[in-house]
């Protein structure tokens, strides 16, 4: 991870974050990792689109720029920036971009304690 440290206040610039190889071979950068969360930025050419899986914690996604659609379970939704999604863990779920620019979201794994 690129970071930026100070005293208190730690950053990350994402344009510096290296991606890294996923399942999906689409752009992932990791952000943030603790014991606690993990933070995925992720970005999606138009028609590029995550495989169907499953994570073993509970995920959200934050929608940061373009439009797209949500499938989670059985469910499926148009989403778009400023949007956040409650993915539970175990259900199968993806993204995909339906626009025709860029989609940029963040995953969010947050664990159990």
């Amino acid at each position: 991870m690129n970071l930026c440290e100070g005293i208190l206040v730690k950053t990350v610039i994402i344009k510096n974050v290296n991606a890294f190889q996923n399942p999906h071979t689409v752009e992932a950068k990791k952000i943030y990792s603790t014991e606690n969360a993990e933070v995925i930025h992720m970005a999606l050419e138009p028609g590029q689109s995550l495989k169907k899986h499953t994570t073993p914690v509970n995920v959200f996604f934050y929608i940061l720029e373009g439009k797209g659609s949500v499938e989670i379970g059985e469910e499926k939704q148009e989403v778009e920036k400023d949007t956040l999604i409650d993915s539970p863990k175990n259900i199968p779920h993806l993204l995909s971009n339906t626009g025709e620019g860029l989609f940029r979201f963040l995953v969010v794994k947050l664990q159990e304690k």
